[in-house]
């Protein structure tokens, strides 16, 4: 097994990461012909009539049925039809940022931006948070536009090529970027210790979290927002993204949520993360097909 893997990754790097990156630059090279709202629509059209088709529906079916206990299968193949456009449409939207943030207004109708500006002139460290919701990177996006620098955690690709065709493309995106893991806690920290700000997704699995109910399940979830607004006296400002369309979005600031403070941080710490678990299943009950349904939030 040992030898199997040291094979395949003598084969990843290489042949397996140059045949990647040709085919992701490929995608970048097609999609970067056509207007943005052409290209949003080949890329949600694509996974529309792929993504049902894959493995991973089944258990998308299994967790909507789940969450969502009241609908019809019609009902639950819909959610799964429009979870996988709208990803596909995302992947498409990536490759064009740059022509989106140039574009801005004509893209994005932000509400709520007063919020986000409270936060530049508080003289505090703040938060910012979403989950995967329509095109979730709009969210710093909008920041960045309001001159709200962010830090932020990405998962970096074992591919270096194609890692490095992807931090061209979040450029516009602005903010700094750490990468998961150990540096990010650090990055996190340091950012918040000077006085600045962080971006965070809170609506994935986090193995070593505790559970909590997330949708009607519980589901393990990560405490470092809680954790750091709490130890911090930071703001956490949540931020959501509505799809209205081919690359038209709708950008939504809400006010700082209040979380409780009893002197007992581990009980204030669960009921803070609780508080945006809360908020989030609003937000997927709301609007379930712009949801990223495909990530693995809650155990089999």
């Amino acid at each position: 097994m040992a030898r199997h893997s040291r094979l395949r990754r003598r084969f990843d790097r290489l042949i397996g990461y140059r045949l990647q990156a040709a085919l992701v630059w490929l995608f970048i090279r097609a999609m970067r012909i056509v207007p943005v709202e052409r290209a949003s629509g080949l890329g949600g059209g694509l996974l529309r009539r792929l993504g049902p088709l894959l493995s991973r529906s089944r258990r998308m079916r299994r967790d909507i049925a789940h969450a969502l206990p009241d609908l019809e299968p019609a009902g639950i193949d819909a959610i799964i039809t429009q979870a996988w456009d709208n990803l596909g449409r995302t992947f498409a939207e990536y490759v064009h940022l740059d022509r989106i943030a140039a574009r801005y207004d004509a893209h994005v109708e932000l509400l709520g931006a007063e919020h986000l500006r409270a936060l530049v002139d508080d003289g505090r460290p703040g938060i910012v948070f979403t989950g995967h919701f329509a095109n979730w990177e709009l969210c710093a996006m909008t920041c960045a536009r309001l001159g709200l620098d962010l830090t932020y955690v990405f998962r970096k690709p074992n591919n270096p090529f194609v890692a490095d065709m992807l931090a061209r493309a979040r450029a516009p995106l602005g903010g700094t970027m750490v990468p998961k893991g150990r540096e990010a806690a650090r990055g996190l920290m340091a950012a918040i210790r000077a006085g600045g700000h962080v971006g965070l997704l809170v609506d994935q699995k986090l193995n070593e979290g505790p559970a909590l109910p997330f949708l009607g399940r519980q589901a393990h979830t990560g405490t470092v927002l809680a954790d750091l607004a709490l130890r911090y006296d930071a703001p956490a400002v949540p931020i959501r993204v509505t799809r209205l369309g081919p690359a038209r979005f709708r950008v939504e600031a809400l006010p700082p949520l209040m979380f409780r403070r009893t002197g007992d941080a581990r009980a204030d710490t669960l009921d803070a993360m609780a508080q945006v678990n809360a908020l989030l299943g609003e937000w997927v009950r709301e609007q379930p097909g712009q949801w990223m349904w495909q990530h693995r939030r809650w155990p089999d």
